[in-house]
């Protein structure tokens, strides 16, 4: 079975599917800040409510953003902590496109960027774009837009969903796999940011000594 995590947003999602990517089991919630305290327990509720546990597991998976700084990091320190205790690969797989591919209706997805900017993917558009809030309402179109629920009411969006990801995230994720039965290298499956966190910068401001 492969089990997956999507954390780009306060909106999560987890899922389990078989190894050829059929959905067994999944569970969405929106998160006030507690990623770390609840997406464990939550994927082991998933487990034991299908009869399965860690041994069961073939594979990880794992939604890499762009999105939430706090949530990305805590779903991948799970994801990639688990497939390193039990062994077993692990794939990462962008989380807009896969909102998309989970919402086949929608015509685009959003998530947070900052303040006053947003994470945007539209369907059939490779590139991740960010955008200030003022300008993402005429970048949507007609169709209905996956965003969490954050976002939407702190943006003023309308007809928006609630993101559910990983579902679709295990399904590339096995078809990854089966290309390539290794999956990502675990030491360097980093999260997508497009930009730093706030007050960080790319300069560099020091030489490093080492004594």
């Amino acid at each position: 079975m492969i089990l997956a995590f999507d954390g780009a947003s306060t909106d999560l999602s987890i899922a389990l599917t078989d190894p050829d990517g059929t959905l067994v089991g999944e569970v969405a919630w929106t998160s006030g800040q507690r990623q770390s305290a609840e997406l464990l327990p939550r994927a082991a509720a998933l487990l034991t409510a299908h009869d399965a546990g860690w041994g069961d597991l073939s594979a990880l998976a794992v939604g890499t953003g762009p999105g939430s700084f706090t949530g990305l990091r805590v779903s991948m320190a799970l994801a990639k902590g688990l497939a390193l205790g039990l062994g077993r690969p692990i794939v990462g797989v962008p989380s807009l496109p896969a909102w998309l591919a989970a919402d086949p209706g929608a015509g685009a997805a959003a998530a947070r960027a900052g303040a006053r900017e947003a994470y945007l993917a539209l369907r059939d558009d490779d590139a991740i774009r960010i955008v200030d809030r003022d300008e993402l309402p005429g970048r949507l179109g007609a169709d209905p837009v996956v965003a969490a629920a954050e976002l939407a009411e702190a943006f003023g969006l309308r007809e928006t969903r609630p993101p559910n990801g990983a579902r679709a995230i295990a399904g590339a994720a096995s078809r990854s796999l089966s290309e390539d039965p290794g999956g990502d290298d675990l030491r360097r499956l980093e999260p997508i940011y497009l930009r730093a966190p706030r007050g960080v910068t790319a300069e560099v401001e020091a030489t490093v000594r080492w004594l």
